[in-house]
């Protein structure tokens, strides 16, 4: 059907009763490109309708700049932000409800998979809704007209209109950071920081460089480079394995630092500040978490020998405290894989981190092995600790690596910190852990990712913070989510999940297996608003639900 017959369709509509527009599913073929309706809203007041616009191969050939996977994503991921930008211009119209919205799924700038994009060989698709104009449950036919029209301009002019050399620059970044990502771990590092990076965000609650913030230099000690395919020579901060302390006064940056490292697992479109912050990819933060639910985890390596001869090897619990928490996110991660464990000592239970010698002197019946008595097991593992400290010292004793902040400005003071700790002992006996620091996988069973509830089931996001899933409401206000399109896609992967679990395979694996094809998934999925996450964030997800069920095997 032709795009021409769309418009007079849509005039033809004037008036009618809102599920008519049910009549529009199909493809409409215009100059260059093809129009499908994927789905359509019910009433003005629901979920905008879907579209998807498809352009043919013969059309690529221009975007086709990539040399590798990751490439191929930035051009998704650049697309769906020009046509985002693009779309803004569209005319404002009357209506009820979503009448006019036009929606284009880009949140962060995160160089994501995404749900509404797919560059294959034949064809590209994007896909954005479109509120369907009515007052009332009434069609404004003349109104959708109008705005269909000025969409046809758009998506006709937009592959011919794009930035090339801006395109170029995103798929140039993206793989830059993929091949730095990938050369970490044999260069013995666990992180790297560019220099002239710009670290501070306008605020707490936004992902914009801060206008004015100084911009990042590495100390001439850590300093190393990088010989990129397009960027050529890039020099920054590495930071070595083992145990890195960040520290400094408040206010001088060290959060700040974290921070960054956290989302460096992640490539970033170029002009965000923190497109050369390269983090391992199996980098997670952990952190304390009061009242979060705990199921079947073997929490000895931590917690153990509590009163009354409860025994924690195979530990439940719908309200654990701090350090309970905290014990339970290391050995989560730990089951999942994790290489490299970011901290901070202000959201993490201190009673976890250490017990100096005034208290090991005055409690004899500790239940807790602190984080500091096992930093020689996280090493024998294979695992790095960056942990930032501002008032616990004696971690000083054990670190490979101390970075000092000043004014935003990084200094290694690994040295000093050392001669420090040999003019300041501390007093404090090092215990000699009863249990191994290990991670006993878990196999849930299929009832935990049960959405069913009488006859519907409920999936929703709410912002970055909460899944509603099923009777659920799932807290994933400690979990390094970027996007809400990430939560969303969480409550998909968790359906997946439940159709995999088997109540044998282990945690890790059903994770990864659900993950595999997952852009098959998000292509089958109506909604565009589904992101990647990594199997870490899905694991944590998952150990979050208060309805897990799990055994160990």
């Amino acid at each position: 059907m032709r795009l021409e017959d769309l418009l007079d369709r849509l005039e033809a509509l004037e008036g009618k009763p809102y599920p008519f527009y049910k009549d529009l599913k199909g493809v409409w073929r215009g100059k260059g490109f093809a129009l499908r309706f994927v789905y359509v809203q019910g009433d003005p007041f629901a979920t905008p309708s879907v579209l998807e616009v498809i352009y043919p191969g013969q059309a690529l050939e221009a975007l086709r700049v990539y040399t590798r996977e990751e490439g191929r994503v930035a051009v998704e991921d650049f697309l769906l932000r020009a046509l985002k930008a693009r779309l803004r211009d569209l005319p404002r119209l009357a209506g009820s409800g979503h009448s006019g919205a036009v929606r284009v799924e880009v949140e962060s700038p995160k160089v994501l998979p995404r749900a509404g994009a797919h560059l294959g060989e034949k064809a590209l698709s994007l896909r954005f809704r479109v509120g369907l104009p009515a007052q009332g449950r009434r069609i404004l036919g003349r109104e959708a007209r109008r705005l269909f029209q000025a969409l046809s301009r758009h998506l006709e002019a937009f592959l011919q209109e794009l930035d090339r050399e801006a395109l170029l620059r995103h798929v140039r970044q993206a793989e830059d950071f993929a091949f730095i990502q990938e050369r970490l771990a044999e260069r013995g590092l666990v992180a790297f920081v560019g220099e002239g990076s710009v670290l501070p965000r306008e605020s707490g609650v936004s992902q914009r460089p801060l206008k004015g913030a100084v911009p990042f230099q590495s100390p001439p000690s850590l300093k190393v480079a990088f010989r990129t395919p397009h960027a050529g020579e890039v020099w920054g901060m590495g930071l070595p394995q083992g145990l890195t302390l960040i520290t400094g006064g408040g206010f001088h940056g060290k959060t700040t630092l974290l921070e960054a490292l956290v989302h460096g697992v992640f490539p970033h479109v170029p002009g965000d500040g923190r497109e050369w912050v390269v983090t391992d990819p199996l980098a997670q933060r952990v952190q304390s978490e009061d009242g979060r639910s705990v199921k079947g985890v073997d929490l000895r390596p931590f917690v153990h020998d509590l009163p009354l001869g409860q025994d924690t090897a195979f530990f439940s619990t719908e309200d654990a405290s701090g350090s309970t928490s905290l014990a339970a996110a290391i050995l989560e991660a730990l089951e999942m894989g994790a290489r490299v464990l970011l901290m901070d000592e202000d959201t993490s239970a201190t009673n976890l981190l250490v017990r100096d010698a005034r208290m090991q002197a005055l409690v004899r019946r500790e239940t807790l092995t602190p984080i500091l008595d096992r930093v020689q097991d996280f090493k024998a593992l294979g695992v790095s600790l960056v942990l930032v400290v501002g008032g616990v010292g004696d971690y000083l004793d054990l670190a490979d690596t101390v970075v000092l902040m000043e004014a935003y400005r990084p200094q290694e003071v690994t040295a000093e910190a050392k001669a420090i700790a040999r003019a300041h002992p501390t007093g404090r006996a090092f215990g000699e852990p009863r249990y191994p620091l290990r991670a006993v996988p878990r196999a849930p069973l299929p009832a935990s990712f049960d959405p069913r509830r009488g006859r519907k089931e409920k999936v929703k996001g709410r912002g970055l913070r909460e899944l509603v899933y099923g009777e659920e409401t799932v807290d994933l206000s400690a979990l390094d989510l970027f996007e809400n399109a990430q939560v969303r896609a969480l409550g998909a992967l968790f359906k997946r999940l439940e159709r995999l679990a088997d109540g044998r395979t282990p945690l890790k694996a059903l994770v990864e297996r659900a993950l595999l094809g997952v852009e098959d998934l998000f292509a089958l999925e109506e909604a565009p608003e589904l992101a990647w996450v990594r199997p870490l964030e899905l694991a944590a997800a998952a150990n979050r639900l208060r309805g897990l069920e799990v055994v160990q095997v």
